[in-house]
């Protein structure tokens, strides 16, 4: 794997943390910043929509830039956002610093995932995907319980200094290792003249017209939001129904994240191969696990083994669905690729607000895992149009041609 691809999972790594960092500290935000639990979880949709939005967006406005440019640009922008949100005393500043952290973070993942693409052979595009993924993996580990614990002892605003920090040396190893006429053009490599700005244009938006490929947004969409409707919501059900204190969230939080390194890493293995049975078995395992989760909430042992049966559940899923968006895509990607970051975006926006309901409603927050057993269930319907999709397309492919038996060339000559 070329170090590049692991630099990218790096700076992914301090992206992911910032972007699930507020799990654990939306109730002192909320007493901060004078707002509820919920208004508060709101900072987790607004990064979601700046991330729905900005992947597509950038990714077509940079669709001629060196990646290692456009790369660097969006982590000092990231960075900055951070900074600000640090600073500022009011809700209001913070939300529209989370919504243009949030569009830069979509900019560096729809390039920084196209990218890892084409580094590396086609048959080891899911683990080059599982690795840049991976990222964010890592930062439910290691970067949000740690984030937390720091939000917990020293306030939230040092945990989003933490972060600004951490993009730091994300930039350096992006300067380093990536060359600087990083272009992806398939065409450029064969040594070809570079297609005019319309005419890609043009290749990007026709890929887009494939409906295999909405279902496969559809799938990612619903797979994810199916995990961080729960995930976002966490905290509270920790301390709430299931009765533990403060400081165990950042260790279930961390539980999590082994849960979910454990499931990239299996389906970075098996998706190239089997990436509907893995569909299959991840969304399986995450409606098992969230409906053991809202019917087990005040038990905390039971909730802590599921919420890490979760993690792998629904991570092994990622690998699969973008194996299978870029399989869909065709040549032109880029806009295409960009997208997968949309979709998992539109759940993570859909996660919260949707559990905030519920729990405004006055169900509680044992009843926010339930969002995401349907939501799974959804996903999982999904994954059955996709199968049926497939098996139509190759049933109308034309057969492979052999090359002629040499009697037959013979007579042709």
């Amino acid at each position: 794997m070329p170090v590049a691809v692991w630099v990218l999972g790096f700076a992914i790594f301090a992206q992911g943390t910032s972007e699930f960092l507020l799990a654990g500290l939306l109730e002192a935000m909320a007493r901060d910043l004078h707002v509820s639990v919920p208004t508060a979880g709101l900072l987790i949709s607004a990064y979601a929509v700046g991330m729905v939005v900005g992947a597509p967006v950038l990714a077509m406005a940079t669709l001629r830039w060196p990646r290692r440019k456009a790369l660097l640009l969006f982590l000092v922008i990231f960075a900055a956002a951070h900074v600000v949100g640090a600073l500022t005393p009011g809700y209001g500043v913070l939300f529209a610093s989370r919504l243009v952290g949030a569009i830069a973070c979509a900019g560096f993942f729809g390039v920084a995932a196209v990218t890892a693409v084409d580094l590396v052979p086609v048959e080891v595009r899911a683990r080059a995907l599982a690795v840049v993924i991976g990222g964010i993996t890592v930062a439910t580990v290691l970067g949000v319980p740690a984030g937390t614990f720091i939000g917990q002892y020293l306030g939230w605003r040092a945990a989003f200094w933490a972060v600004a920090g951490l993009t730091v040396p994300a930039i350096a190893g992006v300067a380093l290792t990536l060359p600087r006429r990083s272009r992806p053009a398939p065409d450029a490599r064969a040594g070809t003249p570079q297609p005019a700005m319309r005419e890609q244009v043009r290749d990007e938006l026709r890929s887009m017209r494939r409906p295999a490929l909405w279902v496969a947004y559809g799938t990612t969409a619903l797979s994810f939001s199916s995990m961080m409707a729960t995930f976002g919501y966490l905290g509270p059900l920790l301390t709430g129904p299931g009765g533990l204190g403060d400081r165990w969230v950042p260790a279930v939080l961390a539980l999590f994240g082994v849960g979910s390194l454990a499931g990239i890493a299996i389906g970075g293995r098996v998706a190239d191969a089997h990436p509907f049975g893995t569909l299959y078995a991840g969304l399986g395992g995450v409606v098992a696990a969230s409906a053991g989760i809202a019917l087990t909430a005040r038990h905390p042992v039971a909730v802590i083994v599921l919420v890490f049966l979760m993690g792998v559940a629904g991570m092994a899923t990622n690998p699969a669905v973008n194996v299978r968006v870029h399989a869909t895509a065709g040549p032109a990607r880029t806009l295409a690729g960009a997208s997968v970051t949309s979709a998992f975006n539109v759940g993570n926006a859909l996660a919260p607000w949707l559990g905030g309901l519920v729990v405004s409603a006055g169900f509680g927050y044992a009843s926010v895992p339930w969002v995401g057993a349907v939501m799974a269930t959804g996903a999982l319907a999904t994954v059955v149009w996709a199968s049926r999709l497939e098996r139509a397309r190759k049933a109308a492919s034309p057969p492979v041609r052999r090359n002629p038996e040499p009697a037959a060339t013979e007579r042709a000559a």
